[in-house]
């Protein structure tokens, strides 16, 4: 049964990558387990202070997707309010009371990218960050920036 469900899963997960925009580089693999389908993705972010690397996300899956949410954990250290040291996001389209299940996958990732590129600093994981990006802008997109470029992965060549 959980085999049955994990393949539906993973068929329906399947049937939404041809809808991702050009603009996203993302390298699928799958990874299945009885309950749950796991994505490794790489995203590669176009505004500043991110764009001197690349991130690894990971997105789980779980057996009832689509009707619980997927969720998401960066797997590249990221210098980001909203995101903390273990990589787990804050992104209200994939909180339980958010979630709907014709969400999209793309669209994650879309509300994923437009978070990172405009932080949320009234609901931060890490407060530390979100004062100082509330508090002095240029310092924080200095420091992440660096950060990026210390920890971002390498981006692909087009």
């Amino acid at each position: 049964m959980a085999g049955a469900t994990c393949n539906q899963t993973c068929r329906y997960c399947n049937s939404e990558l041809p809808g991702y925009s050009r603009q996203l580089v993302l390298h699928w693999r799958s990874a299945i387990s009885l309950l749950t389908v796991v994505k490794r993705s790489e995203v590669n972010l176009d505004n500043p202070p991110y764009d001197k690397g690349a991130f690894r996300i990971e997105i789980n899956f779980p057996a009832e997707y689509p009707f619980k949410p997927p969720k998401i954990t960066f797997k590249t250290k990221i210098y980001h309010p909203n995101i903390d040291e273990k990589g787990q996001v804050c992104l209200p389209v994939i909180s339980a009371e958010n979630w709907k299940p014709a969400t999209k996958t793309d669209q994650v990732i879309q509300s994923l990218i437009a978070l990172v590129n405009d932080p949320q600093p009234e609901h931060p994981l890490r407060a530390d960050l979100a004062e100082e990006y509330s508090k002095d802008r240029k310092k924080f997109c200095k420091n992440a920036e660096e950060f990026t470029k210390k920890y971002g992965e390498k981006r692909p060549v087009d």
